[in-house]
């Protein structure tokens, strides 16, 4: 890839039917374009001193960010500390009165637990006591009633031989008469 010089691109131009002063036109044309285009180039290129300049500055920029960064990293974390030991203690005061709470809980129902055990095992003997004086209530009413029957059956036993006694009596009294 060589380059073509101004007056080889004259000719070439001239060969494909351009008129000589209409290839100097149009390869001077050319040529303005080209010289724009690379001044424009130039324009957004910068020398190796720019450069090292620009490089030194952003590295100095850099440095004091990174100063920057680490004191306010000291800083932000002893603050992250404190207000982390700070939390911790409120967190063990918030668990402590939650265990007291629970403790308190523990002994106030094992208290109701133990009043409501009382309380059954006094309604059990309240109903023992009842269901004992019943059984002694039906105890005395059956031997009353038996005591009773004992005493009718000696009652009918009594009239029944009375009866067959008087009867006897009547039937040998007419037994005697008749004979």
């Amino acid at each position: 890839s060589r380059f073509i010089s101004l007056s080889e691109c004259c000719c070439i131009l001239f060969c494909l039917g351009f008129t000589a002063q209409q290839s100097e036109v149009i390869v001077s044309a050319l040529v303005k374009i080209m010289n724009t285009n690379l001044d424009m180039i130039y324009k957004d290129m910068v020398t190796k001193v720019q450069q090292e300049i620009a490089l030194q500055q952003v590295m100095s920029h850099i440095g004091g960010v990174k100063k920057d960064m680490i004191i306010l990293e000291k800083s932000e974390f002893s603050a992250l500390r404190s207000e982390n030991e700070k939390i911790k203690l409120e967190l063990q005061q918030i668990k402590k009165q939650v265990m007291d709470e629970i403790t308190k809980v523990r002994a106030d129902n094992k208290l109701n637990l133990n009043l409501e055990k009382s309380r059954v095992k006094e309604l059990h003997a309240q109903q023992d006591r009842a269901l004992t004086q019943t059984d002694r209530k039906i105890d005395t009413e059956v031997a009353d009633l038996k005591t009773m029957l004992e005493s009718h059956k000696l009652d009918n036993i009594k009239y029944l031989a009375g009866s067959v006694f008087t009867c006897l009596t009547v039937a040998l009294g007419f037994y005697r008469l008749w004979i």
